[in-house]
C-alpha cells in the first residue's frame, strides 16, 4: 500500500470518526488540491450545516462532498425539485447531471441567488435531492470562449479525474528531503518587459511562474537550462499563471508540447482569457507568415490540467507548498501568487502585474499577507520619471481629444489589448456619452475585444463592487450599451467604417505588432484628420513604441497578404494614467504600505532603468535589500 493509500485511510478513519452516526462515508479521495468524501447519506450530511466546516478545519484540507452514484435521484425528478427550491428570478438556464461524481451544474443569470444565503439553498437542494450543485454564472453577453471552455471540460470530465486524482497524489506524497532551501532562477522579463518566466524550488518541489513571450521580440524564456525544463518536463510540479496577458502566458502550452503533464493554478477567467489569447497568438502567427510554437490541441491540454482557484484560498500545491492568489488589480482575474514554503520556514510573493490603486474597473492590488520574506515586483513603471497623471486627468484629456478629433470631422483610433484596458477605455467613453461629455457616435470594437468584454460580463464577482452592481441588472450593464458595434464584417466593414462619418476604433493588438489595428493603419493612417491614441504602455522594439516615437512611415508585411510600406498622415497622442500598470508611485506605495514588509524585492519586469532605478529607491527609501537581477540569475533564501 502506498503512502498516499495509507493516508487517505487514515482521513477516512478520522471522518468516521467525526460524523454523527447515521452518516456513513464509502470512500475518501484525492482530487488535485481537494479532499472528496463521498457518503451514502448526502441529504443527512447537508442538514449538519457546520459539519464540512468542522471537518475543514480539523484536517485543514479543501474538502467537497459528494454523493455515491446508486443513491441519486432520477435525474428528471431531481431536476423538478431543485426548480421548485430556486426562486425563478434566478434565472436558471441549464442544469447538467453528472453521475459519475453525483453534481448537478445549475447554470443561472443570478447565481447568488442559488447558492443563498451562506449556501442556505445550496444545502436545501442536497437535501432534498441528494445531488451535489455546482453553480456557474449565465454570461449576460454571450461568449463562444465560455461556452467551448465549459464544453470541452464537460467532454472531458472523465480524463479530468484521472489527471486532478493523479495531481492529489503527487501533491500529497511523502516529503523525501531532509533538506531546507529556498530558490528563485530568472528565466525572462529581468531588465526587460515581456517573457516572463520564473522557477521557485525547494529540495523537494519545482514550480514554474508564469511562460511569457516578449512584444515585437521572438525571444523567449530560457526554458531549455536545468532549473527548468532541462532536466524534463515532468519535473515541474506546477505551473502558476499570475494573469492571461501574452508576455505571461503564451507559451504555457508550448510546455505540454514538451511533454508536461501537470496541473495548471490560476483563477477561473485567467484560464478562459488564456485560451482566447492563445488561439489568437497561434491565429496571427499564421496570418503573419510565422511558424506557430505550438498547435491549438496544446491550448485545449493547458485547459484541461487547470485547477481553478479564488483569491483568498490556501490551496496546498505540492507537498511543502501552499499557493494563495491576492488580487493584483491588473486585469481579470490577475493575482499575486503568495507561497508558504515548509512547516513556516518561508514566504515569496510575485505580484505578477499590479495597479496599486482602484480603478474603473478593479479594486486596487491587495499587499497583505500573513507573513513575506521575498517580493518579486513587477517594475514596468519602476522609472524614477515614471508619474503617470491622475486617472480623471487622463479620461478628461481623453475626453478633450475625442471632442477635437470629432469637430475636425476625423476618426479617432485607439490600440488596446483586448483584456483590460479596452474595457476601462469603454467604461469611459460610454459614461461621457451618457452624460454628454462628448457627442454620441458609433464605438467600433475590433478583433478580440467583444469577446473579452463577454468574459468580464461572466466573472463580475472579480470586477470593481459598483461596476458588479450595474452588471447584475440588465438595463444598466454599461458594456450593453447601443453605442458599441462589434466588427465581424472583416475588411469589407472596415472599409466601410472608414468611408463614414466620425467615430471611435478600438482595436487589437495594444502594441501595433499584428492583428487588425494593421488593417485599421492602413484605412484610417493616411487621414490627417483622424489621430491615433495610445493608452496603454509600448514595450521597447514594437511598432506601437516607434510610432509613438515619430516614426511616420512604417512597414505593413504580412497582415492579408500585403507587403509595403505606409506613410501616416494622422495625428498621434499619447494619452497617459490608463495602464494597467501602477506607475512609480504606486509601486512605491505598494511596498510603503505592505503588511509585513517584506526583507528582499527583486525588481523585474521593466526596462533596465527602470528596474534599476526602482530598486535603489527601495533600498534607499525602507533600507531593505534589494536587487535588479538579470535572467538566469539564481537566488537562494535560507
Amino acid at each position: 500500500m502506498s503512502t498516499v493509500e495509507k493516508q487517505l485511510d487514515t482521513l477516512k478513519a478520522e471522518i468516521t470518526e467525526e460524523v454523527p452516526s447515521d452518516i456513513s462515508i464509502s470512500d475518501v479521495t484525492y482530487e488535485g488540491p481537494e479532499l472528496v468524501i463521498y457518503t451514502r447519506d448526502p441529504k443527512r450530511f447537508a442538514r449538519n450545516g457546520d459539519l464540512i466546516r468542522t471537518l475543514a478545519g480539523k484536517l485543514r484540507k479543501r474538502i467537497t462532498v459528494r454523493p455515491d452514484p446508486d443513491v441519486l435521484s432520477r435525474p428528471a425528478d431531481a431536476e423538478e425539485q431543485i426548480r421548485s427550491v430556486i426562486p425563478e428570478e434566478a434565472g436558471v438556464t441549464d442544469l447538467d447531471f453528472h453521475a459519475d461524481t453525483g453534481e448537478v451544474v445549475i447554470e443561472a443569470q443570478k447565481p447568488g441567488m442559488v447558492i443563498g444565503r451562506h449556501g442556505s439553498t445550496l444545502r436545501e437542494i442536497t437535501q432534498r435531492v441528494g445531488w451535489t450543485p455546482e453553480v456557474v454564472r449565465t454570461p449576460p453577453i454571450e461568449s463562444s470562449t465560455v461556452s467551448n471552455v465549459r464544453n470541452f471540460l464537460k467532454q472531458e470530465r472523465d480524463e479530468r479525474r484521472d489527471i486532478l486524482e493523479r495531481v492529489g497524489r503527487q501533491i500529497h506524497r511523502k516529503q523525501l528531503s531532509n533538506e531546507e532551501w529556498v530558490r528563485i532562477s530568472t528565466l525572462g522579463c529581468c531588465r526587460e518587459v515581456g517573457r516572463a518566466s520564473f522557477i521557485l524550488s525547494t529540495p523537494e518541489t519545482r514550480i514554474l511562474v508564469d511562460c511569457g513571450d516578449k512584444p515585437g521580440s521572438d525571444d523567449v524564456p530560457y526554458l531549455q537550462v536545468p532549473e527548468a525544463l532541462g532536466s524534463g518536463a515532468n519535473s515541474l510540479d506546477a505551473v502558476v499563471l499570475t494573469h492571461a496577458h501574452l508576455d505571461h502566458s503564451a507559451l504555457v502550452p508550448l510546455l505540454f508540447k514538451y511533454g508536461y503533464d501537470g496541473p495548471i493554478y490560476c483563477t477561473e477567467p485567467t484560464r478562459d482569457l488564456m485560451g482566447l489569447l492563445t488561439l489568437d497568438y497561434l491565429d496571427v502567427a499564421a496570418k503573419e507568415g510565422r511558424t506557430p510554437p505550438y498547435q491549438s490541441e496544446m491550448v485545449r491540454e493547458a485547459i484541461k490540467h487547470t485547477i481553478p482557484l479564488e483569491y483568498g484560498d490556501v490551496t496546498d500545491i505540492a507537498p511543502d507548498v501552499k499557493l494563495t492568489f491576492h488580487n493584483a488589480g491588473h486585469i481579470l482575474g490577475s493575482a499575486v501568487s503568495h507561497f508558504h514554503i515548509g512547516d513556516g520556514l518561508y514566504n515569496v510573493a510575485f505580484s505578477g502585474d499590479i495597479h496599486y490603486k482602484d480603478t474603473r474597473l478593479f479594486n486596487g492590488a491587495v499587499n497583505e499577507f500573513p507573513r513575506v520574506e521575498t517580493l518579486v515586483l513587477e517594475s514596468t513603471y519602476g522609472g524614477r520619471n515614471d508619474y503617470q497623471t491622475d486617472q480623471e486627468d487622463s479620461e478628461r484629456k481623453l475626453v478633450e481629444v475625442i471632442n477635437r478629433i470629432y469637430d475636425e470631422g476625423g476618426k479617432v483610433l485607439i490600440p488596446a489589448f483586448a483584456v483590460g484596458r479596452s474595457q476601462e477605455i469603454m467604461l469611459v467613453i460610454e459614461e461621457a456619452m451618457r452624460t454628454g461629455k462628448i457627442p454620441e457616435m458609433p464605438v467600433h470594437l475590433d478583433g478580440m475585444i467583444w469577446e473579452a468584454t463577454a468574459i468580464h460580463t461572466t466573472y463580475p464577482e472579480y470586477l470593481r463592487d459598483d461596476l458588479r452592481d450595474r452588471i447584475f441588472h440588465e438595463d444598466e450593464n454599461p458594456f450593453l450599451s447601443p453605442q458599441f458595434n462589434h466588427i465581424d464584417g472583416g475588411e469589407e466593414e472596415r472599409q466601410e467604417i472608414a468611408d463614414g462619418d466620425q467615430c471611435i476604433i478600438l482595436s487589437t493588438s495594444g502594441m501595433v505588432t499584428g492583428g487588425p489595428i494593421m488593417s485599421w493603419l492602413e484605412h484610417v493612417g493616411p487621414d490627417p484628420k483622424s489621430t491615433m491614441v495610445f493608452v496603454g504602455y509600448q514595450a521597447q522594439g514594437t511598432l506601437g513604441r516607434r510610432i509613438q516615437n515619430g516614426w511616420d512611415e512604417i512597414p505593413i508585411n504580412g497582415y492579408g497578404g500585403r507587403a509595403n510600406t505606409l506613410q501616416l498622415k494622422l495625428d498621434v497622442e499619447t494619452v497617459d494614467g490608463f495602464s494597467g500598470h501602477a506607475d512609480r508611485n504606486g509601486l512605491m506605495n505598494f511596498v510603503r504600505t505592505m503588511n509585513p514588509r517584506p526583507e528582499k524585492v527583486l525588481c523585474v519586469h521593466g526596462d533596465e532603468g527602470s528596474v534599476q532605478d526602482l530598486s535603489s529607491a527601495l533600498y534607499h527609501e525602507f533600507n531593505m535589500r534589494t536587487f535588479a537581477p538579470k535572467n538566469l540569475e539564481t537566488f537562494r533564501f535560507k
